[in-house]
């Protein structure tokens, strides 16, 4: 079975067999249930992630005290704290497992080293955050203006196989909106 770094990895470039050699020891398999967080918020972010398999979320806590979900990242998607972990600044955000996943981690400084022995990996790294980033304000700017029924449709359309896979309370909290409200929503759209 091929390695899904290596797999979507060789979607974008042509790896040598040494370069996947040395991407696949370069990361660190890890596994994570339900609710764990990957990242704290208030510490700084030091590892990147790539998905294997299952959603994380990146949630921040307002002025409420509440958790809130801003985005939900899925398989053969790189996930960080992009500012703190660029910047080594405390992040105001968590990583958090939205369900079950398969992930492989990589420190920044293994990152960095990385990047030495494979000068054409970091820009790589930086087209496919950009153009990740450049997703979410497009996707997250496709709710504005919208109540929270249109929300959970569009919700359904965009993201409709990590509405499977994920608690209502994180869609609810995603979508800005009650987990009582969303399961109306939900009882009216059957």
């Amino acid at each position: 079975m091929s390695h899904p770094l290596i797999k979507y990895l060789e979607t974008l470039t042509t790896l040598s067999s040494s370069d996947r050699t040395l991407l696949i020891s370069s990361f660190s398999p890890r596994t994570v249930k339900e609710g764990e967080v990957l990242s704290p918020a208030g510490k700084i972010c030091h590892t990147l992630f790539f998905i294997c398999s299952g959603v994380l979320k990146i949630v921040m806590t307002n002025d409420k005290g509440i958790d809130v979900t801003y985005f939900f990242l899925k398989e053969e998607q790189f996930c960080t704290i992009l500012h703190s972990f660029n910047n080594e600044v405390p992040a105001a955000e968590s990583i958090i497992a939205a369900c079950d996943a398969e992930v492989l981690a990589i420190t920044k400084t293994a990152l960095l080293e990385l990047y030495q022995q494979l000068p054409w990996l970091k820009g790589l790294i930086d087209e496919i955050t950009q153009q990740r980033l450049i997703d979410k304000v497009l996707l997250r700017n496709s709710y504005q203006g919208e109540d929270s029924v249109s929300r959970y449709r569009l919700f359904l359309q965009q993201q409709g196989d990590i509405a499977l896979r994920v608690p209502v309370k994180d869609i609810a909290s995603y979508l800005g909106i009650t987990p009582q409200s969303l399961s109306r929503i939900r009882k009216n759209n059957r």
